[in-house]
């Protein structure tokens, strides 16, 4: 089993590692989920054999790499559940053409490409990437009305998240905010089980030797230790425990499957290590600070700039006095 597994192309079994946590997220929001994954993968693979196509190379075989799908399934994980089709299909045409054929191509991108199309979408249309359901508080019908514009927002959706709620809170204390039924027992509603469900899938890829420790330890501590250090315990002007920084948003998904990306992060090692402290310092300062409640995208999309910086740095600094 396992010497089957290693011998498939690495995005396949990215996409193998994240199927726990899509399947917690079907079972919270119903198949609003899948509802995104399926415009989304529509859109990634026309997207891809176009811009294939119109530099006159073999479309099946740049196809066959899987890289478009799992930009396309990263994407979809990020994006609320039952997003307008037309937010989606907008998302994975910018993911494709801005962030990953513009430059070339698969190893050529210097941008998380879902990462690109996720900003492309909260930029341009913020209220519409803020309607995130409730758990378990959809069915199918309305949540396909939804996503075809045919239905307004009914009483199971919310418009503020976990995150955004403790964001603008100025006057309730934490015990009094945890009533609203976006909270659940140790973060948002529903994200505690699907950040666990990541991390599961991101430990599995470390055993599998996929990708190195670094990036993934260094976000997840930096943004644990920066929650810590402006933690005041329960006051309204709290920004909320590690705990609830850890298993809140993105959180898990942008730690083993975002920041991990290796073309478009830093190269060595270390370099790994300080890209995903950067990450994780910069997720904390949106979240507490910023105008938008999970900064991930915008903190990948920064250190993504700041990479080959990185590199440089560290290079220069391993070579002999004389020779620098």
């Amino acid at each position: 089993m396992n010497a089957a597994l290693r011998a498939r192309p690495a995005t396949w079994r990215v996409m193998i590692a994240a199927l726990p946590g899509l399947c917690i997220m079907v079972w919270l929001y119903g198949a609003g989920p899948l509802s995104n994954l399926l415009w989304a993968s529509l859109t990634a693979l026309a997207c891809e054999a176009w811009m294939i196509r119109l530099r006159g190379r073999a479309i099946r075989q740049a196809l066959a790499d899987g890289s478009a799908l799992l930009t396309a399934l990263l994407l979809a994980l990020a994006l609320p559940p039952y997003s307008p089709w037309w937010l989606v299909v907008l998302a994975a045409t910018s993911a494709i053409v801005l962030g990953k054929q513009l430059y070339g191509g698969v190893g050529q991108n210097p941008f998380n490409p879902a990462m690109v199309g996720y900003a492309v979408a909260l930029v341009a249309f913020p209220m519409e990437m803020s309607h995130w359901s409730l758990p378990h508080a959809q069915h199918i019908a309305s949540g396909l009305e939804r996503v075809f514009g045919m239905a307004e927002l009914a009483d199971g959706w919310s418009q503020a998240t976990a995150l955004n709620a403790l964001q603008h809170n100025d006057r309730l204390t934490l015990e009094e905010l945890w009533q609203a039924p976006i909270f659940g027992q140790f973060a948002a509603a529903g994200s505690e089980w699907v950040n666990l469900a990541f991390l599961a899938g991101g430990l599995w890829l470390l055993r599998q030797r996929l990708y190195s420790w670094h990036a993934p330890l260094g976000m997840l501590a930096a943004l644990g230790v920066m929650s810590l250090l402006f933690w005041n315990g329960s006051g309204s002007d709290g920004n909320g425990s590690p705990l609830f920084h850890l298993l809140s948003g993105a959180t898990m998904l942008g730690a083993f499957f975002i920041v991990t990306d290796p073309i478009s992060g830093a190269g060595s090692p270390r370099g790994r290590l300080l890209f995903g402290i950067g990450v994780g310092v910069l997720v904390y300062v949106i979240r507490a600070w910023g105008g938008y409640p999970d900064g991930l995208a915008f903190a990948v999309l920064l250190m993504n700039l700041a990479a080959p910086t990185i590199d440089h740095c560290l290079r220069a600094a391993a070579l002999p006095k004389d020779r620098a």
